[in-house]
């Protein structure tokens, strides 16, 4: 019998549970909202200039490339030489500031925004940054509607969202859906925690506003992950204190101006916790120190583990690495610090990252007198030396889209160990090699891709 009340009990709970789950789960009505916000989300047009590569896709019809790819040139064809894109962007000021992505703007000669009474006004790029992939325009007017912005940090996971943007080129379409995580740090990019949302976003939406249910402005739609190039349910935006943040930085100084510690960081596993006595996984480890940096001028040694900054808990390296990223130069850090199964408190004073050069690179590479590659690197660090068994190379951060390393089908993550024959032991042989490289000419790559090596043909334009 007293089983039996037990599990009535428990299924009475089970009801009780989910019906307020259902009721939770009702649709959230944003027509008001969408009604108050529209007005200050435009449309952007933007002109862009075709790349050598470009043309040639042009020129080729389609039933000759199937056999023979871009090497089919069409004499005596015109072709144009500009192309037209086009995105979304919002007023964060009345006198005519607006957010949009660097993607949307990158290279373009001409920008125009389109308002929701149809005016169309040419924009001025103030400034654009690649790594958070932001970009601050200009119209020329007074008295624009203007949004407001919203609190991340009291955003939910859960939490009710709405989007406005010009997918496809459908002007003022809004989208819908749940906040489905935050702090997203994607494929090794470290300036940016985004917003993950199941909200659906196409091209035309970057630039676009990610709304609270209050109306207020929490983030910057800029990306989606996909396998086909449409909506596939993971949509990440760029939270709005970090775009504000960009945009005052673009709107004084026309460039963003980043900080340097000079550190390799790497999250904390089971293991590795259990070995430092840690209760659970937390904290950053530091496995190289760069000679002559912040860091190194603090003290910080390799092994250290980064329990705190400036009195926060540091449960991973992204936290770590996004309060860093708002930090600004000459700005002195309190670092907690667990060595040698002591906890210590030590100050760093950070200072002007290298231009160029991740904030965690070991060494600031020299400037290449050769080609721009449109790759970010780093050397590798002992535990990665050993574990790919490798006396030395270079790992590829970031791939520059539509660059020289992009077209030849280089990945972040790879692993340069020779350049046309020539052994790539740090970035300074990379440099080296790259400044020797010639024009019209196909550079031999010899690389590590996830523990296989391969070579790869790259085109030098």
């Amino acid at each position: 019998m007293k089983n039996q009340y037990l599990q009535k009990g428990l299924y009475a709970a089970v009801f009780t549970v989910a019906t307020t789950q259902v009721q939770a789960a009702a649709p959230v009505d944003f027509s008001n909202l969408v009604e108050q916000v529209s007005p200050a989300v435009v449309s952007v047009n933007v002109v862009k200039k075709l790349s050598q590569e470009e043309l040639l896709q042009q020129q080729v019809p389609e039933i000759l490339k199937r056999f023979f790819g871009n090497q089919v040139i069409i004499p005596q064809q015109r072709m144009p030489q500009e192309k037209t894109a086009y995105g979304s962007a919002f007023f964060i000021s009345k006198d005519g500031y607006l957010l949009t992505n660097h993607h949307v703007v990158e290279d373009a000669s001409k920008v125009t925004i389109v308002l929701n009474d149809r005016r169309e006004i040419d924009a001025k790029v103030v400034g654009s940054d690649e790594r958070t992939d932001v970009a601050l325009l200009k119209v020329t007017g007074t008295n624009f509607p203007e949004l407001r912005t919203g609190n991340v940090e009291q955003l939910k996971v859960g939490e009710p969202v709405l989007a406005i943007g010009s997918p496809f080129g459908f002007d003022y379409s809004a989208s819908a859906g749940i906040v489905s995580a935050k702090m997203r740090n994607m494929m090794g990019e470290t300036s940016v925690p985004f917003i993950q949302t199941d909200v659906a976003l196409n091209p035309g939406n970057s630039g676009g506003p990610l709304f609270n249910q209050r109306g207020e402005v929490v983030g910057v739609n800029s990306r989606i992950f996909s396998g086909t190039g449409g909506y596939m349910g993971l949509s990440f935006s760029i939270p709005i204190d970090v775009a504000m943040d960009v945009a005052e930085q673009l709107k004084k100084n026309g460039k963003v101006t980043r900080t340097y510690l000079g550190v390799s960081l790497q999250d904390i596993d089971r293991n590795l916790a259990e070995s430092y006595n840690l209760s659970k996984p937390e904290g950053s480890l530091i496995t190289q120190v760069t000679p002559n940096s912040p860091a190194a001028r603090a003290g910080l040694k390799a092994g250290d583990v980064i329990l705190k900054l400036d009195g926060a808990p540091i449960s991973r390296t992204s936290d770590l690495l996004n309060n860093l990223n708002r930090s600004v130069p000459n700005q002195t850090i309190q670092l907690e610090v667990l060595r040698d199964d002591k906890r210590r408190n030590i100050s760093a004073t950070l200072v002007v990252a290298p231009d160029d050069t991740p904030a965690q690179s070991q060494n600031k590479a020299p400037v290449s007198k050769g080609p721009v590659l449109g790759v970010s690197i780093r050397n590798l660090t002992e535990a990665e030396l050993s574990r790919l068994d490798v006396k030395g190379g270079v790992l590829i951060q970031d791939v520059l889209r539509d660059g020289i390393a992009a077209q030849a089908k280089i990945l972040p993550g790879d692993v340069v160990t020779q350049l046309n024959n020539k052994t790539i032991n740090n970035a300074n042989d990379f440099v080296s090699a790259v400044s020797e490289l010639k024009k019209g000419t196909i550079a031999r790559v010899a690389i590590i891709r996830e523990g296989q090596r391969a070579i790869v043909g790259m085109r030098i334009q």
